[in-house]
């Protein structure tokens, strides 16, 4: 096949370059659900996907299953992240009970406060714009055609193909078409299901390799760690249109809830950004091919992005390709 991606604004400049990278299935999902087994499949395949990538493109992507921890304040918590890791465990989801003891032990700077947590020894992070970056170039070397700055305008088809208006006032015409555009995907038709921005702060920080051994979250607040060292935490959740904004507030309140955690953060964060997940009204993401058009739908995944690439890019090429 001929394909060419056709980009807004820069690569991967949106969600993808602002996400903290999170492969965090058993603290996302509540229930033994379709949504969650999506999810682990698209876990699985990280290590081949980062692989594959890395082969493809000759670049370094910073990847590693160093686990999360989902911490309790109270007893309470405690006992409900238990009971969902009980039923998670019937998709062979390993969660392992973590006292307060535990937690000072392997997380030394913890808050000393927490009840305990459990630890998802399975899952841990990627950076983003690494796996973005051997990404295109893996697609490059591969013939792909990558069209910057050229957002889509109108999308219209026919039984035999898909037409794309762009900024430019080229209209493009291919078999087919996926329609990945994140939070602004639904502003291509009207008849589209719907999906907003929900804006989000993150912050980062230069810090010591090693230095904090897994994905930590309590509630909205998470760290992150690359290999580097560097280590990003967040978040919070706006309805905010597309103010694109830093609020230094903000900021300083999640550094501050952050700095609680573990105490091992600096007092404050070395800088800060903003990203626009897409937020959906009904359950998403929105992945297949939409009724009988050559259009396929792939967004709505909200803060899972990352996580469900791997797999959704299985699904729908799989699709598109059966269909031909």
């Amino acid at each position: 096949m001929r394909v060419t991606i056709v980009e807004a604004r820069r690569w991967g400049g949106e969600a993808s370059w602002a996400g903290a990278g999170m492969l965090v299935p058993g603290s996302e999902y509540e229930e033994a659900s379709d949504a969650l087994r999506f999810a682990l499949q698209s876990l699985t395949l990280y290590p081949d996907f980062v692989r594959e990538l890395r082969e493809a493109s000759g670049l370094s992507i910073d990847f590693a299953q160093c686990g999360s921890i989902e911490l309790a304040g109270t007893e309470e918590e405690l006992a409900a992240i238990g009971e969902r890791a009980k039923r998670q465990a019937e998709l062979q989801i390993r969660a392992e009970r973590l006292s307060n003891a535990d937690l000072r032990r392997i997380v030394p700077g913890i808050d000393s406060g927490l009840a305990g947590g459990y630890l998802y020894p399975g899952e841990g992070q990627v950076d983003p714009r690494t796996l973005m970056a051997a990404l295109r170039v893996a697609c490059e070397r591969s013939g792909v055609e990558i069209l910057e700055n050229e957002p889509v305008v109108a999308l219209e088809w026919d039984r035999a193909a898909l037409y794309a208006s762009v900024g430019s006032g080229k209209i493009l015409r291919a078999g087919c078409g996926v329609l990945a555009a994140g939070t602004w995907s639904s502003q291509l038709g009207k008849f589209l299901p719907a999906t907003f921005p929900v804006k989000g702060h993150l912050i980062g920080y230069p810090l010591r390799p090693g230095s904090l051994p897994h994905v930590l979250r309590y509630h909205h607040t998470y760290l992150v760690q690359r290999q580097s060292g560097y280590t990003v935490a967040g978040t919070n959740e706006e309805r905010a249109a597309y103010d694109r904004v830093v609020n230094d507030e903000t900021c300083l309140e999640i550094a501050a809830r952050a700095k609680r955690l573990w105490s091992e953060l600096p007092e404050k964060a070395a800088d800060g950004w903003i990203g626009f997940r897409p937020g959906v009204n009904a359950e998403g993401p929105y992945l297949g091919r939409w009724k009988d058009s050559p259009l396929w739908l792939a967004y709505g995944h909200y803060r899972n992005g990352i996580l469900l690439a791997p797999a959704t890019a299985e699904r729908l090429s799989t699709q598109i390709q059966a269909s031909l």
